[in-house]
C-alpha cells in the first residue's frame, strides 16, 4: 500500500448504525423496520427490496421460493467507515448488530475513534438482501478494530466475496482490511463511502494509493442511501460473476472482466 494515501463461497442458506466515520446513522426510510412480534411471519410477503426508496417491509420473513442461489458476502473496513450503516440500510430483515460502547480500557490497543463515535462492532453485523428475486446475499460485517483481524479467518470461511469500504479522509486506515482480503484470497470490490467533508480524488490516484489491481472494481457510494449501497453490492456481484466466467489464462481477457470506470452517483 502506498504511504501517500494518508492524504487522501457460496452458502447453502441459512444495526444500529456504525456511522461512516462521524457517527451518522441510516437515513429515515432506508433502515430495516422493526420486527413484528405479534405473530408468526408471513412467508407470502416480498422477499426483496421492491420500493425505490428502500427495502420492502419484509422483516423476519422466509426467503422467497423463487430464490435459486445464495452467497455469503463480507462487508469490511476500518472502524467508523460505515459497515454497520450500509448493512442496516439495505437489509430486508431486522439486522443483527453487536455494537458495544467504547471505554478508556481499550485506548491502549485501539486506534482513536472519530470524535462523534462512541460504539464499535465487537463481533459481527448481519443482514440479508435479495437481488432480482433469485439471489440472496447474506451480509457479514466484520469488526473494524485491528485486534479483531484474527477473527476474520472464521468469518471469511465460505464467503464468495467482499465489499471493502474506504474513507478518503484516511485511506491508510483501510490498508489492513484490503491486505487481509488479499491474504485470505477473497475477491472484493472497493466502495469509497462519500462523506460531506471528503475531498474528491481522481480514480487513478485512489487506485495507486490503495495499490489495486486493474480488474478490481472501484465505486463511490453513500452507506446511508439505499440505492447507492445497492449499486455497490451489485458491482461486487457483477465482478464475482466476471471472475467465474473469465477465459483461461491462455485466452484474451474479456472486457467484462475489467473494472468499470469510477463515476459519481447520479442525482
Amino acid at each position: 500500500m502506498s504511504s501517500d494515501a494518508a492524504a487522501v463461497g457460496t452458502t447453502g442458506g441459512p444495526g444500529a448504525a456504525d456511522g461512516p466515520g462521524d457517527g451518522r446513522s441510516a437515513s429515515a426510510g432506508t433502515g430495516a423496520p422493526p420486527a413484528d412480534s405479534s405473530g408468526p411471519a408471513d412467508s407470502s410477503g416480498p422477499a426483496g427490496p421492491e420500493s425505490p426508496d428502500g427495502p420492502a417491509d419484509s422483516s423476519d420473513v422466509y426467503v422467497s421460493p423463487s430464490v435459486s442461489g445464495a452467497a455469503k458476502i463480507l462487508v469490511v473496513g476500518p472502524m467508523g467507515v460505515g459497515k454497520t450503516t450500509l448493512i442496516s440500510t439495505v437489509s430486508e430483515i431486522k439486522p443483527l448488530s453487536t455494537e458495544a460502547t467504547m471505554t478508556q480500557a481499550g485506548a491502549r490497543v485501539d486506534t482513536a475513534p472519530p470524535s462523534a463515535k462512541t460504539t464499535t462492532t465487537v463481533a459481527l453485523d448481519f443482514g440479508r438482501i435479495t437481488l432480482g428475486g433469485e439471489l440472496v446475499l447474506y451480509l457479514f460485517g466484520t469488526p473494524g478494530q485491528h485486534r479483531f483481524l484474527p477473527a476474520w479467518k472464521d468469518l471469511a470461511r465460505g464467503a464468495l466475496g467482499a465489499l471493502a469500504l474506504v474513507d478518503t479522509r484516511d485511506l491508510s486506515a483501510s490498508f489492513d482490511a484490503i491486505g487481509h482480503l488479499e491474504d485470505l484470497d477473497v475477491p472484493f470490490t472497493v466502495a469509497v463511502n462519500a462523506f460531506p467533508d471528503s475531498a474528491l480524488h481522481d480514480e487513478g490516484e485512489l487506485r495507486t494509493a490503495l495499490d489495486l489491481l486493474p480488474r478490481t472494481p472501484l465505486v463511490i457510494c453513500d452507506a446511508r442511501e439505499y440505492r447507492s449501497s445497492l449499486k455497490a453490492l451489485i458491482s461486487l456481484v457483477t465482478h464475482l460473476i466476471a471472475l467465474n466466467t473469465a477465459p483461461s489464462p491462455a485466452s484474451p481477457v474479456s472486457p467484462a472482466a475489467t473494472a468499470a470506470p469510477l463515476a459519481p452517483e447520479p442525482s
